[in-house]
């Protein structure tokens, strides 16, 4: 498997706060990637670095092997990194189709100029655009909705069509900010067959939840942070059974396991 997206020795400080400290991490090519941690735990500064918004106190960034520490995030878009965010980003009054077409404006020619006088390339764009929208819709499972305002639908399906938008980018890696928040349980788990069809299909993904299930059922390798710090990487069984990981989400007293246990002797 080939690497996509590698971080070498990040740190990122705001003053007086290590929100990052020195923290690796290898995505490889196909990977679901998760990563995890308490709140506060820095994850999506971690998130935020990876993609541009902040540029590390040290370490390094590359993706596909190129190193895009410093570069700006719709440079870094444009070379294969797509993004959604925690809080959901959409045009609330524009309708869903166009809520994707969008995503492709690094892909497209057409220019200022271009779009108010309605010019062979845009017509070109706007065909291109509409095609593959449809395409992406139908992908994600939102179809039908495609002349609904993104504003109108339920808030799981509002996060789908983030994700399409950032289908759109074509991107080499697709970055998930919490995208299960807020969701209820027969979301979640709409969402876990959607990632996984979509990794099928060949996109590589990473992304942080709170929700454990979620991480557990859908990626393959998963990070944990703890206070800035990664304190396991491993396999989803490997993170299950490391005690450090116990610690960062029970305490240092008695983890999960040993508490059925006393609770039982006594």
């Amino acid at each position: 498997m080939s690497e996509i997206l590698r971080a070498s020795g990040v740190c990122m400080y705001f003053g007086g706060l290590k929100a990052v400290e020195n923290v690796d991490m290898c995505v490889e090519k196909g990977d679901v990637y998760g990563i995890i941690g308490p709140n506060g735990a820095g994850k999506t500064t971690y998130f935020n670095v990876c993609s541009g918004i902040y540029k590390p106190t040290r370490g390094d960034v590359y993706l596909c092997g190129e190193k895009i520490t410093g570069t700006l995030p719709e440079r870094i878009a444009q070379k294969g990194l797509a993004r959604t965010f925690q809080n959901i980003k959409l045009f609330n009054y524009m309708s869903v189709l166009d809520n994707v077409k969008i995503g492709f404006h690094s892909r497209t020619k057409t220019n200022i100029a271009g779009a108010l006088f309605h010019t062979p390339t845009y017509k070109r764009d706007e065909r291109y655009a509409v095609e593959k929208g449809h395409e992406i819709l139908d992908i994600v499972g939102l179809s039908r909705y495609a002349d609904t305002k993104a504003g109108n639908l339920p808030y799981g399906l509002q996060r789908r069509v983030e994700i399409a938008r950032a289908l759109a980018l074509d991107p080499k890696i697709l970055l998930l900010d919490e995208p299960a928040a807020g969701m209820n349980p027969n979301e979640t788990r709409d969402l876990v067959v959607l990632i996984k069809k979509l990794n099928a299909m060949g996109c590589t993904i990473c992304v942080i939840e709170h929700d454990m299930k979620f991480v557990m059922n859908s990626c393959n390798r998963i990070l944990v942070l703890n206070f800035g710090i990664k304190i396991s990487e491993g396999t989803p069984e490997e993170v299950k059974r490391d005690r450090a990981v116990h610690e960062a989400y029970f305490g240092k007293g008695i983890v999960a396991g040993e508490a059925v246990k006393a609770n039982a002797e006594n």
